[in-house]
């Protein structure tokens, strides 16, 4: 769909929790001038991160962390901020940016029969394709679905559908049996494929694929149903008593031991919303561990923007009153009260985009490097700024909606 349409729509449109922090009062108006403030603060900490970008984008085309790593999945993310500012190929303040990215991906010494979209004569991405396979394919198919010239199209519409095609053939299988006796495939996804990694499967790899398959088929990629349901009973399967995703279904034996993971609990209800998953009751237990176990600008944490940039996609995705629709609150009479009927100490248990927004922005702003616009990644991983810095441009432009992948 063209960028100008979504652009007109939204203009058109437009007039988008945390335990331990203080709700308004629902009957208060907003502080016009303490939102008006966060707004700017926001507009110029967008624009700090993405000229950033800009300049350490490489004469190729792409971006890498440290050392050369991981170029496929640090270019797709860079090129995601800026499909997310409103840039596209053809037009925007970053169409140059883009354009490298998206030609990046499709050299013709990049290009693989097999679909693979990673370079596997890097070694970081010989033994974690799967990453750069599924954020490639997430950008490509973005970029693909805002896309107006004909050859472009053709050419990106070939590459997705040999990227979409590798993913499917990576997929793991196993057979799992439910409480209730039935007997399901599940398919997830490992660092490399299932043939060149014995069929191990991990977490966070099998939700970075499905976003990448989600986003596809968003673009109109077809994308084969059988695939998407053996990954979300696959993430039923890793669910543990305590409600979270466990780290991998193979390393447990098949029995989801062990605590869940925040981060990979949180990507799992941003993949479940991205599918239309709002109320299903697996949904709802994800959502109620992550709000128990994931605090919210409350310091550096292990794996840090990567636990973030999901957390904020579905957070953004509940609004102001489907927290609510999902956990109802009754009234003495027995019946779901209405937001406006709520007591102050019930909103506050509430998870709304406002409320994390009101203190995740202003943490994630002081975080910036404000002379050069970067964000430094922290949970001792040493992936890079690059990282850090496209996440934290995503979870601030996520209001602007122009990306289906991260739309309500």
């Amino acid at each position: 769909m063209p960028r100008k349409w979504l652009l007109a729509v939204a203009a058109a449109g437009a007039a988008a929790v945390l335990a331990g922090v203080p709700a308004p009062a629902q009957e208060k108006k907003p502080d016009a001038a303490k939102q008006a403030d966060l707004k700017k603060r926001t507009e110029e900490a967008v624009e700090r991160g993405l000229e950033w970008l800009k300049r350490t984008q490489a004469a190729d085309g792409h971006w890498d962390a440290p050392g050369g790593q991981y170029p496929t999945s640090m270019t797709a993310l860079a090129g995601m901020a800026f499909l997310m500012e409103g840039s596209t190929l053809k037009e925007g303040k970053y169409s140059e940016q883009v354009k490298k990215a998206v030609d990046w991906f499709l050299a013709p010494n990049r290009q693989q029969p097999n679909g693979l979209i990673g370079d596997v004569r890097n070694p970081t991405e010989s033994t974690r394709y799967m990453y750069g396979q599924g954020f490639g394919t997430m950008f490509l198919a973005c970029a693909y679905g805002e896309e107006e010239d004909k050859d472009q199209r053709e050419k990106l519409e070939k590459c997705l559908k040999k990227a979409v095609e590798f993913i499917c053939k990576a997929q793991t299988n196993k057979r799992h049996r439910k409480p209730e006796g039935k007997e399901v495939d599940i398919g997830g996804w490992g660092y490399v494929s299932a043939t060149d990694a014995n069929n191990f499967d991990e977490g966070s790899v099998t939700i970075t694929a499905l976003q990448g398959l989600r986003a596809a088929r968003n673009a109109g990629i077809p994308v084969p149903k059988e695939n998407i349901q053996k990954a979300t009973d696959y993430l039923e399967a890793c669910t543990s008593t305590d409600g979270g995703v466990i780290y991998s279904y193979a390393g447990s034996g098949g029995q989801a031991r062990g605590p869940g993971h925040p981060p990979i609990t949180a990507a799992a209800v941003a993949c479940a919303f991205s599918a239309g998953q709002y109320k299903s009751d697996l949904a709802k237990k994800w959502i109620t561990f992550c709000k128990e176990k994931i605090p919210v600008a409350k310091g550096r944490v292990a794996h840090d923007e990567y636990q973030s940039y999901y957390y904020a996609q579905f957070v953004y995705v509940l609004g102001e009153d489907r927290y609510l629709d999902l956990f109802p609150i009754k009234g003495a009479d027995g019946k779901p009260k209405a937001l406006k009927d709520l007591t102050e100490a019930e909103r506050a248990g509430l998870l709304t985009w406002s409320r994390y927004k009101e203190v995740m922005f202003p943490y994630i702003i002081d975080q910036q490097d404000k002379n050069g616009g970067s964000w430094n990644a922290g949970g001792g991983y040493g992936i890079g700024p690059v990282f850090a810095t496209c996440v934290n441009l995503t979870i601030l432009q996520l209001e602007k909606g122009l990306l289906p992948i991260y739309q309500r």
